[in-house]
């Protein structure tokens, strides 16, 4: 961390062990993303009138190159946090997966789901057993009848809408898999 760690307690008198094992958490967190600015942590007791117990709740603000990331895990009815170091080790998990999110998105790797190749039947020989598949682009990409997973190969007609999974075979590009698309699917 570039400025030091700031610990501040609400409702809560201040305690050396509690600050150790907060630095103690803080530190780890620079295993996870190095370029943490700032971290201020504040720990308190929302509510002194529990009759059982007080329960505690830990905020961590990060701040970090592009803003700030807040992470308060609000102790609710969880018994747990009726001890500190629970509520405290609770908000730096979060933080922590907030922190790797962060992280991984500023790598750029973020898993993103693809949309299948589709397009549209536009030639069919039920008796030879293959087809084309004319792509938005006006690309032809071949399929045979045992590539079809969904439907019946003879169930197939001309413009029926479909998915299919591209890979290059002997004679150019073909269809490894064929889906008829559903209402539901994605055709873009």
């Amino acid at each position: 961390m570039q400025l030091p760690l700031q610990i501040a307690f609400r409702n809560v008198d201040p305690s050396e062990a509690v600050e150790t094992y907060v630095r103690e958490r803080a530190e780890k967190l620079d295993k996870f993303y190095d370029r943490i600015m700032s971290c201020r942590v504040v720990i308190e007791v929302p509510h002194k009138h529990h009759h059982k117990g007080n329960l505690y709740r830990a905020r961590i603000d990060l701040t970090v190159p592009d803003g700030e990331l807040v992470f308060s895990k609000d102790a609710g009815d969880e018994h747990a946090h009726e001890d500190i170091y629970v509520a405290i080790r609770d908000a730096f998990d979060g933080a922590q997966r907030q922190l790797e999110d962060y992280a991984r998105r500023r790598r750029g790797h973020v898993k993103m789901h693809e949309i299948p190749d589709h397009g549209r039947i536009a030639e069919l020989s039920l008796e030879d057993g293959f087809g084309r598949i004319q792509t938005p682009d006006g690309r032809e990409i071949y399929f045979h009848r045992n590539s079809v997973v969904n439907a019946p190969f003879e169930s197939l007609t001309l413009g029926t809408d479909v998915r299919f999974t591209e890979e290059t075979g002997d004679n150019g590009p073909q269809a490894s898999s064929v889906q008829v698309a559903g209402k539901h699917h994605i055709i873009g």
